[in-house]
């Protein structure tokens, strides 16, 4: 009878264990529970330098929030695109399949982020841009599960050409590469540039990185001013090209993404007494951006680009809507909602996404200067617009 009590409570003990161990346990799920994020952006070949400042900024950013979002350690999984839209597609469905990430955030070049866009959505998970913004995704092709963290690819041309209207140029001649950001940037400067376009050449991307042609072609034009897209090693080619051409003192040269903090460094005097356009810059007097700029400088001995500004937002971006629905991410309107408030301290300072999930930001004349220790930087001139919205949001019908 003892032995039968004994084997009695030991199994009902055992039963008793299991039933505890399975059964749901909100509390302890939520204290185990990771937030996965994936990064996709280029780690490897001539533009990598970019990729690594958009990965140290996202690891300043997870820094500065202590590893976690409500409270939930964070995961970021980075992927190497190898500017490849197709790499690019297939480290994000890797990151979609086997990963089972709650986030994609990351994406320099437009036509990548084009080829990988469509798997994520249809997942119905978010995906955040670091800094491609091509207009279809802000016009007809805009989901409720795709947000820009950054601008939209007409923005900054638009207030360029402002800018060429303000300066008094008559005359203007584009030359961008061939690609979906490319096409962007010329039809974003020519829809708000009051002059006249006498000549235009897309040239081949990404393999052209001779422009003796093209300038051949601007000194027989002789226009009043040249404006051009050529971010990375293009842009350092073009401006060398530009200056040993002679053209640099008599055609003044605008330009957008073509100056950052990494071009910069083998620059230098090129970019001296250009123009150029920027949503952000490190001098922006945000206590948040003076932080990260500060910190970003600390560790490594110099400002951030635009491309890790803006991957910085995208991580305290989605902080924010993490804890706005206490983790809870299964719930997708609560998750678009939060995302759509975007209730986090920006770099940029005000901070506001328009019914395409674009940014609705101020855009800024900078210079490139030679500092007192012999180093280069940039600096914010004037404010070009203001609160600005891309021309694309209209065609937007977003369910």
């Amino acid at each position: 009878m003892t032995a039968f009590r004994f084997a009695h409570f030991a199994g009902a003990t055992a039963l008793a264990l299991t039933i505890l161990f399975a059964a749901p346990q909100p509390a302890a799920a939520q204290a185990n529970k990771k937030i996965r994020i994936g990064f996709v952006t280029t780690l490897s070949g001539p533009n990598a330098a970019y990729g690594q400042d958009m990965k140290n900024s996202v690891e300043l950013a997870l820094d500065h929030l202590g590893r976690k979002m409500g409270g939930i350690p964070v995961e970021v999984i980075y992927e190497d695109d190898e500017q490849k839209p197709e790499v690019g597609k297939q480290k994000t469905e890797k990151l979609l399949q086997r990963d089972k990430v709650d986030f994609v955030t990351g994406y320099i070049w437009s036509n990548v982020l084009l080829a990988s866009y469509k798997p994520v959505v249809d997942a119905n998970t978010f995906l955040i841009s670091a800094n491609a913004g091509p207009s279809q995704l802000a016009g007809a092709q805009c989901n409720p599960y795709f947000f820009a963290a950054s601008y939209q690819n007409d923005q900054l041309p638009n207030a360029m050409g402002e800018l060429l209207n303000q300066k008094g140029v008559k005359t203007l001649y584009i030359v961008a590469p061939g690609y979906a950001a490319g096409n962007d940037q010329a039809n974003g400067v020519k829809a708000t540039f009051k002059g006249k376009v006498i000549g235009q050449d897309m040239t081949k991307w990404p393999d052209q990185l001779d422009f003796s042609a093209e300038i051949s072609k601007i000194r027989a034009a002789r226009p009043d001013a040249v404006y051009i897209f050529y971010p990375s090693r293009w842009g350092v080619q073009f401006l060398t090209q530009y200056s040993q051409a002679g053209l640099k003192k008599d055609v003044p040269l605008y330009s957008a993404f073509t100056v950052d903090a990494v071009s910069l460094t083998l620059q230098k005097d090129l970019a001296l007494d250009t123009y150029f356009g920027a949503f952000w810059g490190s001098d922006l007097p945000y206590a948040i951006n003076q932080k990260m700029v500060a910190d970003f400088r600390k560790t490594h001995g110099r400002a951030p680009t635009f491309y890790g500004a803006q991957s910085y937002d995208a991580i305290n971006l989605i902080a924010s809507a993490v804890t706005a629905t206490k983790g809870d991410l299964k719930n997708k309107p609560a998750v678009r909602k939060a995302l759509e408030a975007a209730k986090f301290d920006s770099v940029r300072g005000a901070f506001k996404f328009g019914p395409n999930h674009f940014p609705i930001h101020n855009v800024y004349q900078q210079e490139a200067y030679k500092s007192a220790d012999g180093g280069y930087d940039t600096r914010t001139v004037s404010t070009i617009l203001t609160a600005y919205q891309d021309s694309h949001a209209a065609q937007c019908k977003m369910q």
